[in-house]
């Protein structure tokens, strides 16, 4: 069977609706591996768009390694198992997206946590509380903290010496940086906001000194727990005025949160 797409409205971003309209029929198994796209000509006559955004979303499907080019044959589904985890960023730009990334951090954050307790030695230590003091300082001169906030985390995941935990982070830390800018913008209106964030901060961080990894464990699940209940706190009039940054992934990769 021959898939035939929709033609895409005018005010969508082309080529990122054409790539996520492709990335969608592989993942369902309707472009299965090794089956031929049609050809650059054909996507656009069934999009509705451009040669030049259908080359630009195929080679965006080509760079996350879920199509290969054939010499003189045109491109095919890769072969050799399910393509490399990708997030829709239109998905991924609105409180209740955010609240749903904060819950994937929740049980991300919380094991990292507490292999970090097992695991740190004291250079770890002097790294996490230094990251702390970062943050502290950041936040007195008046910065938003987003950066050091992500070092604080980042500093508790590489003490948990677990690359694939690394790798999940590094991954997901595309889209937390916008998010973060959104929650921690909205806990700086609020004196008590701020001053939760810095005591959960320092729950997490006295839990990996004392080397109890079932303290580290819920002292980072509480934390991303009362983000979500501060992010539910916020008012609408808020959300609609930092929308925008609502979990954008960045360009190119960054390191864990």
């Amino acid at each position: 069977m021959v898939t035939r797409f929709q033609s895409l409205q005018p005010t969508e971003r082309l080529s990122d609706r054409v790539a996520n309209a492709l990335d969608a029929e592989i993942r369902a198994g309707r472009l299965l591996p090794g089956a031929k796209l049609p050809t650059e000509a054909e996507l656009a006559e069934q999009f509705g768009v451009s040669r030049t955004s259908v080359r630009e979303a195929v080679s965006r499907l080509k760079s996350l390694g879920m199509v290969d080019s054939r010499q003189g044959s045109g491109m095919f589904v890769r072969e050799g198992g399910l393509p490399p985890l990708s997030f829709d960023s239109r998905l991924t730009s609105s409180q209740a997206a955010v609240i749903q990334m904060v819950e994937v951090r929740r049980a991300l954050e919380a094991e990292v946590a507490g292999l970090a307790a097992e695991r740190r030695n004291a250079d770890d230590l002097v790294r996490i509380r230094s990251a702390i003091e970062t943050l502290a300082q950041a936040v007195r001169a008046g910065g938003n903290g987003v950066a050091e906030d992500l070092a604080f985390h980042r500093s508790i995941a590489d003490a948990a010496r677990n690359p694939f935990l690394l790798d999940t982070l590094n991954y997901l830390s595309q889209y937390l940086r916008g998010a973060t800018r959104v929650t921690r913008a909205n806990e700086a209106r609020r004196i008590d906001f701020s001053a939760q964030v810095a005591d959960e901060h320092h729950d997490i961080l006295s839990a990996i000194e004392a080397g109890d990894p079932l303290r580290a464990r819920q002292a980072a699940a509480s934390h991303m727990d009362n983000a979500i209940r501060r992010i539910r706190l916020a008012d609408p009039a808020f959300w609609q005025q930092e929308g925008d940054a609502l979990a954008q992934p960045l360009a190119g990769r960054v390191r864990p949160a």
